[in-house]
């Protein structure tokens, strides 16, 4: 398995990115090729104490990158020769299984899908993360790659989410659950209810397991193993609960080192909390899929640290592997593209 990863995307490239493509060439048994700056990834590597290139690690020279705060609309056409774009051409020409980059999100998407393509018959590709969840975790989608949508793109959502989670995930029946201020069928605006009658339409028919609305208080109790909703709400949503988790994180920090017998306390707990920390570590997860591209792109956390790198590095090649992409080809067989 060969993976493409962009060594300068993200905040903490080139040092952290290469630290985690060593690690995942050590630990994951896959291939890996650093795109960018050739000499800024051999420095990164010196600074590590790494002389000379691992078995399984390569780098390809890209010498233009796309930075945060660049346009996203017209970062492939100003910086043709960035880590990103060169990244999405070599996996587009089959130079590699699946590309991974903790860049700019809207070049990268906008990049992958002009580049890359989506399969035929999917209208729109989306981001699909995995949230944290009472029984493990959830797949979002979409959380932001589509701010407007229609009811067609939500029912693919599901489609492709379930697949994900059936082919990556080993879900035998993952549960399909839409978004919404209510469980009621008859909640939400007109996106909402026609999507809710499409997603009902599958499931009556068999080729997926829908649960109806879900309620976002829901949501990390496990209501559904794959929450469907448009970019706009899923991004909120997303944003919210890091937010809210992290808050909590740091309540119960202060909780615990408030005092002597506070701190007692915390060490007689201490497994739990680390427990409980781990489930909203970003890192833990690594990134998240664009479903619906015609190959395998992560989207890592834009501050990735080595262990998210790595960790994205196994999820480019867990998607690769499970046969997902085929999956969703074969569900729009005879679809076109918009």
């Amino acid at each position: 398995m060969h993976i493409l990863v962009d060594a300068m995307g993200g905040d903490n490239a080139p040092m952290e990115i290469v630290r985690g493509s060593v690690d995942a060439v050590g630990e994951l048994g896959v291939e890996v090729t650093l795109i960018g700056r050739g000499e800024d990834i051999l420095t990164a590597l010196r600074e590590q104490g790494v002389s000379d290139l691992p078995k399984g690690l390569a780098v390809a020279h890209a010498e233009q990158v796309v930075l945060m705060d660049d346009n996203p609309a017209t970062s492939g056409r100003e910086k043709p020769d960035s880590s990103l774009a060169a990244g999405l051409r070599m996996l587009a020409g089959g130079e590699g299984d699946a590309f991974v980059s903790a860049g700019n999100t809207g070049a990268l998407l906008s990049g992958a899908i002009l580049t890359v393509k989506r399969i035929k018959g999917i209208r729109r590709a989306a981001l699909a993360p995995v949230i944290p969840t009472k029984s493990g975790g959830a797949i979002m989608i979409d959380s932001g790659a589509n701010l407007e949508c229609k009811p067609e793109y939500l029912l693919q959502f599901g489609y492709m989410g379930s697949l994900y989670a059936q082919k990556a995930w080993g879900m035998e029946k993952p549960r399909v659950g839409l978004l919404n201020i209510g469980t009621e069928e008859s909640k939400g605006p007109e996106l909402q209810r026609e999507a809710y009658r499409l997603l009902k339409d599958a499931g009556d028919a068999g080729v997926m397991t829908f649960v109806g609305n879900i309620e976002g208080r829901d949501v990390a109790f496990g209501a559904a193993d794959v929450v469907v909703a448009d970019g706009y709400a899923g991004n909120i949503f997303l944003k919210t609960m890091e937010g809210v988790g992290l808050y909590f994180a740091d309540m119960l920090k202060d909780l615990f080192y408030k005092n002597a017998l506070t701190k007692f306390s915390a060490l007689m707990v201490k497994n739990g909390l680390r427990a409980f920390k781990k489930t909203l570590d970003y890192a833990e997860t690594g990134g998240s899929p664009l479903l619906g591209l015609q190959a395998p792109v992560i989207k890592a956390h834009g501050s990735s640290n080595a262990k998210a790198v790595k960790n994205a590095i196994r999820q480019a090649r867990d998607f690769a592997n499970g046969g997902v992409i085929q999956a969703i080809r074969e569900a729009t067989a005879g679809g076109e593209s918009e």
